[in-house]
């Protein structure tokens, strides 16, 4: 049910946002040097990795730094367009590609970069078992104010538990729901940066 949930949604909405995924594409030519996307290794499903595409928002860097700092307010990588596309989550558009593929689901949890990941699966116990569902677009913890920067252990053992929540009680009605809460919580752009 959540395969077909995930493939008829997005396929619907790629049809709906695709004058904004080419549109946006332009701009970010117009506006910086680089590629329109950015490519990040991430944890999926059973802990495989996979290949998360997203809009690039920051100035691109040919030898990014392994560590992988997150996006802070007023992070000085941010591009003039990067900063209202994260502001605004346009950047996630490019990774319904990835729902469709079968690496991501709309709802789930979050992916994180390979070095926050492997950073907290040392630090929290059961951290892993987020990795359990593939991980989504958007998801219960980012609709519960968990979301963006995650500055202390105690932030992020708070998003691990909303997910297993989300993974414990996942229903088809559960996911409806998260999407449409989605709305206005990318609306009030709050910690997206």
């Amino acid at each position: 049910m959540k395969r077909a949930e995930d493939v008829a949604l997005s396929l619907l909405l790629l049809v709906l946002v695709a004058p904004a995924i080419l549109l946006i594409a332009l701009l970010i030519k117009i506006d910086s040097r680089g590629p329109v996307f950015f490519r990040q290794e991430r944890y999926g499903f059973n802990n495989q990795r996979i290949m998360v595409c997203k809009f690039r928002s920051m100035h691109h860097e040919p030898h990014p730094d392994p560590s992988v700092p997150q996006a802070r307010r007023n992070d000085p990588r941010l591009t003039r367009l990067g900063a209202i596309l994260r502001r605004t989550s346009l950047d996630e558009l490019p990774q319904l590609f990835n729902v469709l593929s079968g690496d991501m689901s709309l709802v789930g949890p979050r992916p994180h970069a390979t070095a926050h990941n492997e950073k907290y699966a040392r630090l929290i116990n059961g951290y892993l078992g987020r990795h359990r569902m593939k991980p989504g677009i958007t998801g219960w913890a980012q609709v519960n104010g968990c979301r963006g920067e995650t500055e202390t252990i105690d932030q992020m053992r708070q998003r691990l538990a909303l997910d297993l929540h989300y993974i414990a009680n996942w229903s088809l009605l559960l996911d409806l729901r998260i999407l449409l809460i989605t709305i206005p919580v990318v609306i009030r752009g709050t910690n997206a940066y």
